[in-house]
């Protein structure tokens, strides 16, 4: 019983190699590769996310913009009360 809570089985004939994460480069050639990629990225999406955002936003002012004028009380029907 002197197997550690990692250590509970055995794997024979497998190997994982595993790199530090204080080895890692955190962003390799994120200048000079990455800012081209995410333009790239970017510009390819742009046209399938903006326009359903734009028209829910068109819909959704419109909608609160009438909700707005709608709560307003019609002057003339108050125009012969005394």
């Amino acid at each position: 019983m002197g197997m550690h809570f990692g250590n509970l089985a055995k794997m024979r004939h497998m190997v994982i190699c595993t790199l530090s994460p204080f080895e890692q480069r955190a962003f390799p050639n994120s200048l000079s590769k990455g800012i081209l990629n995410y333009w790239r990225r970017f510009s390819s999406q742009f046209f399938r996310v903006v326009p359903p955002f734009v028209v829910g936003y068109l819909v959704y002012s419109w909608g609160n913009q009438e909700f707005e004028r709608q709560k307003r009380k019609n002057p003339a029907d108050y125009e012969n009360d005394v």
